[in-house]
């Protein structure tokens, strides 16, 4: 079930909501449990398996961590927790992958390549299982008192399918109490609201854009940029406007996520970006793969090694391609680069007249890639970044170009880089404007067809 149609708008969010607040307060995490199950089984009834092995797992790993005296059996415990989830996300995720390229070195189909279904968030859901095995084995969060509430925590709906990557020390305390008030509500509400337009409004109008530009096989430099463009925008507001939508979620049953998003076009350096894009992930590689391979500790050389690891882990983590492996290393690449000239103690080490012009540069040179099917592909793309196939944009295209692609592409680039001068935030309009703005998303909730978030295949 996807959040931006009707099923979920008029039938299961209301549902739910009706249900949760008639119900007595210690019956309210069953049925965000029992929910949250629903939810889920929409897409696939069987892969409820694997959510719940990975719960499970995870629970009784870190409860044996906890409660061992023995350090040898913590040990081991947080070893096989941790393996488990790996070795779960690496069979649906990456086995196809590593065959297909074993059969490729080895010259031909020696290996059957089985077709295996990625069940949709399994990488949310092992980053958030892993995090909670390493943080109680630690000390740095306190165990789940019971399964039922680890379980709601692990298949939590509002999230469950593309972040942001929570952690169990920040809502542990929330399943045993939390604050419901109407300014909450309202609040979640106009969150939900602000996410649903951003979805259906900017991303879901400039997605056919980008569509069409990735698919020629001879862009010229408008037509390759343009469609660059276009899918920074449509990445962009259908990533944070599924964020928004899962915090304004959270809000409506007391739930506090925190934000994953803050403006990421605004940066003036790659190492700025990432602390304003997808902040969740941001912070779980800094503290379980950065910080573990040892950070800036062990001297520059080191530590220039270690952005460029945990990035690049960070791209094979998006997807099994060569091209999310070279997204990963670009970026690491650059962050490394702007570490040796000092990006730790400054804002930016580039020039400010070009700062953040370059690193938007950086950024849509790196969405090509991301975007791209095959490393084939995104090299056409840049070909005709660079102006090999021509420079205008052909009649034709031109032509099958709708006037609204155009118009909330700008008007997503506006919001984008400068969105202290456009419009205020949905949060913070009247009440009037929220309510013409809802109006208008459920006309064109209506009209279009599903269309499925871009972060559900990673």
């Amino acid at each position: 079930m996807v959040f931006s149609t009707p099923m979920f708008v008029f039938g299961f969010l209301p549902v739910f909501l009706a249900a949760y607040y008639t119900l007595p307060t210690a019956a309210r995490n069953w049925l965000i449990l029992l929910a949250s199950t629903l939810f889920y089984a929409w897409w696939r009834a069987d892969a409820l398996i694997v959510l719940y092995a990975i719960a499970g797992g995870s629970y009784v790993a870190g409860r044996v961590a906890t409660r061992s005296k023995q350090e040898q059996v913590k040990i081991w415990a947080v070893r096989l927790g941790v393996t488990f989830n790996l070795a779960v996300l690496v069979w649906f995720k990456y086995t196809t992958f590593l065959l297909g390229n074993l059969n490729t070195a080895l010259g031909g189909d020696a290996l059957t390549v089985p077709e295996i279904i990625l069940p949709i968030g399994l990488s949310f859901l092992v980053f958030q299982s892993i995090s909670y095995i390493i943080d109680v084995a630690r000390g740095d969060a306190p165990p789940a008192k019971k399964l039922s509430d680890f379980l709601a925590f692990s298949s939590l709906f509002p999230q469950l399918i593309a972040g942001p990557v929570l952690r169990y020390k920040d809502l542990a305390h929330q399943f045993e109490e939390r604050t419901h008030s109407i300014e909450v509500f309202s609040r979640g509400l106009r969150r939900f609201i602000e996410g649903l337009a951003m979805k259906l409004l900017i991303a879901d109008s400039v997605a056919p854009l980008a569509d069409r530009m990735f698919a020629l096989p001879d862009p010229t430099m408008a037509e390759a940029w343009l469609g660059a463009v276009a899918y920074s925008i449509q990445l962009l507001f259908d990533f944070a406007g599924y964020s928004a939508m899962a915090i304004g979620l959270g809000l409506m049953i007391g739930f506090r996520f925190p934000e994953n998003f803050n403006e990421p076009y605004t940066s003036r350096s790659i190492t700025e970006f990432w602390r304003r894009w997808h902040i969740s992930l941001s912070r779980w590689l800094r503290d379980y793969l950065y910080v573990p391979l040892g950070g800036n500790r062990g001297g520059k050389v080191k530590t220039y090694r270690n952005l460029l690891l945990t990035m690049v882990l960070g791209g094979i983590w998006h997807g099994a391609n060569w091209t999310f492996v070279i997204w990963g290393a670009w970026h690491g690449g650059i962050m490394a680069i702007e570490r040796a000239l000092g990006a730790k103690s400054r804002d930016t080490v580039w020039p400010k007249a070009i700062a953040w012009p370059l690193t938007i540069f950086f950024i849509i040179l790196g969405w090509v890639v991301f975007r791209a099917e095959t490393l084939g592909a995104a090299a056409t793309m840049y070909l005709g970044m660079f102006g090999a196939n021509g420079l205008a944009m052909r009649p034709e295209l031109i032509t099958l170009t709708a006037p609204t692609e155009v118009l909330f592409l700008v008007f997503g680039v506006a919001l984008s880089v400068a969105p202290r001068l456009t419009l205020p935030r949905i949060s913070l309009m009247p009440v009037a404007q929220t309510a013409a703005l809802s109006a208008l998303c459920f006309v064109v909730l209506q009209a279009r067809t599903d269309s499925p978030f871009l972060y559900f295949q990673f």
